[in-house]
């Protein structure tokens, strides 16, 4: 037993996706607040993280969880963990369309 290393958490970001038009990528921006060093102000800082999505599962504007892993690629270095929340998808119906054809006319 003395001779099993602990394996170190790997880290873990939450956030949003933004794009979602690579094949198996992923682009989430995950949002943090911190303290101005200077001015003590709290502001907002964004960062765009390239993340693995081999079932493309996620969607844009979802909240998805990802988790740390070995480099994929020049960018990827994160792998998706699970979707959070998913995002409103707002559709039109198309009978809703065919109404708004003649009411213009």
């Amino acid at each position: 037993m003395a001779d099993v290393k602990a394996k170190g958490r790997k880290a873990e970001k939450v956030g949003t996706v933004v794009s979602t038009k690579m094949a198996k990528t992923i682009v989430v921006e995950v949002t943090r607040r911190v303290q101005h060093p200077l001015y003590k102000r709290v502001v907002t800082k964004r960062k765009k993280f390239y993340a693995h999505d081999e079932q493309g599962q996620a969607k844009v504007g979802d909240t998805v969880r990802i988790i740390e892993s070995r480099p994929l690629s020049r960018l990827k270095r994160w792998t998706l963990g699970e979707v959070l929340r998913r995002a409103v998808q707002v559709g039109i119906e198309p009978s809703a369309l065919d109404n708004l054809g003649t009411e213009v006319k």
